[in-house]
């Protein structure tokens, strides 16, 4: 897989440039979605807050340009609502995924006075492998109220062959990547960011992903980070 094959190099370069290297703890909010239309846009309602938390690297390539992996645990998903909490029929419905998740980052550094503390800005390929999450039902029907909760089933579907692997009616795609960019401050030893990923894999088997923009991931992350 191509884009498996770009993670493996920037983690080469990382790997010679480890003399220059930096490391971050880091972790924050996030705000994630699903694509719900054919170019790809997102219903603000439907927004799900979750977290993240892991590892960051900080290699030199030059004076002003880095590459930044990271692993990281990350929430994604949404939600939706239908009716009135008032009224006698009413549905929400909460998908919240968890990956174990690879972004890549070639990242450009603006210095400021102090040599340690930079504005920067970058963006890279994402890979994460879904570990587990929850589906979430609850609400009423003529006033009755109900819920449901159950584990989130992974199916080992490759989103980039074309074929369907453990398809299934609720299954979800254990494989997801995509881009993100990233922007924000390090003041010494303290990181502040703000990123976005942009998933490009299906949800689910069963749909062609070069047909429509639908039903993928979309995140937007506040982070702080700790440099080790």
């Amino acid at each position: 897989m191509k884009l498996f094959d770009t993670l493996l190099l920037a983690m080469g370069i990382t790997y010679v440039n480890a003399q220059q290297s930096q490391f971050f703890v880091k972790g924050g909010l996030n705000i994630a979605n699903v694509s719900t239309t054919n170019d790809g846009r997102i219903e603000d309602a439907n927004a799900l807050a979750s977290f993240h938390v892991g590892l960051m690297g900080d290699f030199a390539l030059s004076k002003n340009f880095s590459i930044q992996p990271s692993l990281l645990f990350t929430g994604k998903g949404a939600k939706t609502e239908s009716g009135n909490t008032s009224g006698q029929n009413y549905v929400k419905a909460t998908t919240n995924p968890y990956y174990v998740e690879l972004p890549v980052n070639l990242v450009l550094k603006l210095p400021f006075t102090d040599a340690k503390s930079n504005f920067f800005v970058g963006a890279g390929p994402y890979l994460g492998m879904g570990v587990a999450g929850k589906n979430k039902v609850e609400g009423k029907v003529l006033g009755v109220s109900f819920s449901d909760e159950s584990s989130i089933d992974f199916s080992n579907d490759d989103p980039t062959t074309g074929q369907e692997e453990g398809a299934g009616f609720g299954i979800m795609r254990r494989f997801d990547y995509g881009f993100n960019g990233t922007a924000g401050l390090q003041l010494n030893n303290v990181l502040l960011s703000v990123n976005y990923g942009h998933g490009l894999a299906k949800l689910q088997s069963g749909s062609n992903n070069s047909e429509d923009d639908k039903n993928k991931h979309r995140v937007v992350s506040f982070t702080i980070g700790f440099r080790l």
